[in-house]
């Protein structure tokens, strides 16, 4: 597999779990100057991905950068794993509990309440997040116990079809604009169902016109570079 015709491309990384984007994005730098020598490397991603999820993240290198604003308004598909019946400070699995439910959910009843999160609908981004406000990142401020207000988003989800729902655990297929946070949409889920919710996995299977088809591993980006003359 030839990735590298030259120093100015995008490639497109499934992303490991339990690695940021910029984890990604600093472990390209490294091979690529340990391989060429170069210093100053310019490697950017587009659509951030948290440590929870895999899949599809586009990664620019060289002049390739200045592509990042004109690519990055693509929408994304992904496949989410939940669980209803409790909830956590990130949304997520990884996060501190909060609130316990012993509510039983219905398939019927998750599925009836489906369409009305689907089109245009309004999200808070959730305070674990690189949003800024008063130029802070809002993780900073979540961390050291502290919540701020946010403005409400709106986000666009094309598509949102449950794939499987078992003794309150499933896992939902959707398509969606820029900037909506699947945790969020879950947690928002659970909370209208009455028994809270957190997302248990992610993989982003389209973004930026690049599918899991399109991506390679971070293994198979630095043999091949090792295996060509710059």
């Amino acid at each position: 597999m030839n990735i590298l015709i030259d120093l100015n491309l995008v490639v497109c990384i499934d992303k490991p779990i339990d690695w940021t984007s910029f984890d990604v994005v600093a472990k390209i730098r490294g091979i690529l100057r340990a391989k060429t020598g170069e210093k100053k490397i310019k490697v950017g991603h587009s659509g951030t991905l948290d440590p929870i999820a895999t899949g599809v993240l586009p990664v620019f290198i060289g002049k390739a950068t200045k592509q990042i604003p004109l690519i990055e308004n693509h929408d994304k598909a992904y496949i989410a794993g939940f669980k209803l019946g409790i909830s956590s400070n990130t949304q997520d699995i990884t996060g501190e509990i909060k609130e316990v439910s012993d509510r039983i959910v219905f398939q019927e009843e998750l599925s009836e309440l489906l369409p009305k999160f689907t089109g245009e609908i309004e999200q808070i981004p959730p305070m674990f997040s690189a949003i800024k406000v008063n130029g802070q990142r809002l993780y900073d401020l979540a961390r050291q116990g502290k919540e701020v207000e946010r403005k409400s988003r709106k986000v666009n989800i094309f598509n949102l079809n449950l794939l499987s729902f078992d003794k309150n655990c499933g896992v939902l297929e959707i398509k969606c604009s820029k900037g909506t946070y699947i945790r969020t949409l879950i947690n928002d889920l659970g909370e209208v169902l009455g028994c809270g919710a957190v997302m248990t996995s992610l993989v982003r299977t389209e973004a930026c016109g690049f599918t899991l088809k399109d991506c390679i591993s971070i293994g198979d980006f630095e043999r091949d570079c090792n295996n060509r003359c710059f």
